[in-house]
This record gives C-alpha cells, sequence and structure tokens, in this order.
C-alpha cells in the first residue's frame, strides 16, 4: 500500500477541478482498513470512487482513500431472485451491464449514473422512477472508530430521497464494503417516466426488455448530459424540490405550465431543472463555469474553473429560484 502526498486531484473527480489531497493512497484490498484505521497520523479520511458527485472547494486535508476494489459474487438465489454481493469499488454502470448480460432486473432505469457501487447506496441514487434502496438488501461498512466490520439492513440504512445515513449520522466515520442486491428474474419493468416511453417507440421496440429499457435510458442521458470527460460536470446538480400540494397549486395558479410528480394526496415534486430554467440559468456561462445549455440542473466547468466559482454560482441559482418561487433548492452534489 503506497501512500503519497499532495497530489492533484484533478483526475479524480470528474468536474475536473485541480485541488490537492494531503496524503492519497489506492485502496484494492479491504484487509488493509485496519492498518489505515491504526495510523494516528490519518485521523481525517476520506473515500472517493469515481469522483462523480463531488465539488473539491479546497484542499483535502487528511488521507483520501480512492477506492478500487473489486468483485461480483452470486450469494444465493431462488425461483424469483438472485441476491448479488458486490464490492465497493465497482463501477456502477458496468454492474448494470453485468446484470442485463444475465438477464435479471431492477436496476436498468439507474444505467449510465456515473461513479462506483460504494456510492449507490450513500446517495440512494435513483433515476426514472427507480431507486437503489428498491434493490438493495444490506450494506458491509467498515468503522473507522470501532475498528470492525458492520452490516446494516435495507432499513438500517434509513434510506430516503437522494438521502441514507451515511450522508447523516455516520457521515465519514465508514468505507462501504459491499452492497448485496436482490434481483428479479422475472423482468419487473418500470416505465412510468414519460420519456423511457416515449424513447422506446423512437427506438421501435415493441419487446420491452430490461436491456431495451436500459438503452433507452442511456439514450436519453446521452442527449441531455454531458460527457465529463468534454466538459467537466458532476451530474445533476440539485435535487427536485417536494413541495405541499396546497403550494403547488399556488404556484400553479401564476405558472400554468409549471411540472409536477405526485407523491400523494399531501406532496409534490417539482423538476429543480424547470425552476432554474424559468430564471434565466440554462446556458448561462461566466469566464470558465456555467450552466450547461442543454440541461439547467448540471453546472459545468468548461477549463479551468475553480470550486469556489462553482459554488458560488449554485448559490446564486439557489436565491434565484427561492426569489421567483418561494422554493429552496437543495444541492445533491457533496462540497468538499
Amino acid at each position: 500500500m503506497n501512500i503519497q502526498e499532495n497530489i492533484s486531484l484533478k483526475a479524480y473527480n470528474t468536474f475536473g477541478i485541480d485541488a490537492t489531497a494531503q496524503f492519497f493512497t489506492e485502496l484494492t484490498d479491504t484487509n488493509d482498513l485496519p492498518i489505515l484505521a491504526t495510523a494516528q497520523q490519518y485521523n481525517h479520511r476520506k473515500i472517493i470512487g469515481g469522483g462523480s458527485n463531488i465539488l473539491l472547494t479546497q484542499p483535502v486535508a487528511g488521507l483520501l482513500i480512492a477506492n478500487h476494489t473489486k468483485g461480483i459474487e452470486v450469494l444465493k438465489e431462488d425461483e424469483a431472485h438472485v441476491w448479488l454481493k458486490v464490492a465497493s469499488g465497482e463501477i456502477w454502470h458496468e454492474l448494470v451491464l453485468h446484470v442485463i448480460g444475465n438477464n435479471w432486473s431492477g436496476i436498468e432505469n439507474l444505467a449510465l449514473i456515473p461513479g462506483t457501487v460504494g456510492a449507490a447506496p450513500i446517495q440512494n441514487i435513483g433515476a426514472y422512477g427507480v431507486e437503489v434502496k428498491d434493490v438493495i438488501e444490506s450494506v458491509t461498512f467498515w468503522h473507522w472508530e470501532e475498528k470492525k466490520m458492520i452490516t446494516f439492513n435495507n432499513e438500517e440504512c434509513h434510506f430516503a430521497y437522494r438521502d441514507s445515513i451515511f450522508k447523516q449520522e455516520l457521515k465519514d466515520q465508514f468505507f462501504i464494503v459491499s452492497v448485496v442486491f436482490r434481483l428479479n428474474k422475472q423482468a419487473q419493468l418500470n416505465i412510468s417516466y414519460g420519456a423511457i416511453e416515449e424513447e422506446l417507440k423512437k427506438m421501435n421496440v415493441d419487446n420491452y426488455t430490461p436491456k431495451a429499457i436500459a438503452e433507452a435510458v442511456i439514450r436519453i442521458r446521452t442527449s441531455k448530459l454531458p460527457d465529463p470527460k468534454v466538459i467537466g460536470n458532476a451530474g445533476s446538480f440539485f435535487k427536485n424540490p417536494t413541495i405541499t400540494t396546497a403550494q403547488f397549486q399556488q404556484l400553479q395558479a401564476i405558472h400554468s405550465g409549471i411540472p409536477s410528480y405526485k407523491i400523494n394526496e399531501n406532496w409534490v415534486k417539482v423538476p429543480a431543472g424547470w425552476l432554474i430554467e424559468q430564471c434565466g440559468w440554462k446556458g448561462y456561462r461566466k469566464d470558465d463555469y456555467g450552466v450547461h445549455q442543454k440541461q439547467a440542473l448540471v453546472l459545468v466547468n468548461y477549463g479551468h474553473a475553480n470550486g469556489n466559482e462553482i459554488w458560488e454560482l449554485s448559490g446564486n441559482i439557489v436565491a434565484s429560484v427561492k426569489d421567483t418561487f418561494g422554493i429552496e433548492l437543495e444541492r445533491e452534489v457533496q462540497v468538499w
């Protein structure tokens, strides 16, 4: 295990921000975790996977661990389900392709989401009517202070919209080692989001399969979201806000075209991208940073922006939406 000092993280985050890590190592074997846990000079530790959901605004103090652990294992199966144990360093989209290739279903709507498997439960990633909590059986993690492995079942993870216990009570106290997914052998497809069904029609697909759903999602995401290899970004920067039905009806009286997704009788979800676009931010650019031309949810680094510039832009957007609609946007990206 090689510990390096003062390493540039430009290649380790999809925003392409050139911040540095005080100490840095690449982890491939979780048997090394006890060693990292007992080293006093590394009393502050952070984990980085694909670097696709972080904004670096300052140098990273302490030890930054790049998670490169690998492994996919079938734990058990029955007639309806298969339980898959996956190492946290596996690339998420590659797992989706692996699952589809074995004719299993449950995560096809989550195709092309960047990042690693370990980040999935932390963020409770979701897209097109599906959240990863729907298929997570358990999460095993190393607790730095207690110096032991702990396994939480689905309920203990306290999953919520783009949230979990790992972002709240346990923040910075753990290293996710593996995730167990319960997947379907008989496809239970979700095309409730109109964009998927519309895309399947464009593809002239009559037989809906997990593979077809994933291909439709990939086409939609590719058309809307910029490639981080071309333009630095972290995907959707803001969460879609949830407001009361009464508040939505008040807004609808003023903004008749406001879109929404009904959660229940009392709550409605409103697309953050629409709110931002109505405030005139879509396509905004200043110096080397701005808002993507095709998707107002995505803040971008055109090459040499720093994290504080992008953070300030996000704050201006939050204030603008609050002034116009009375809705306070919440950032989805983790800010370091």
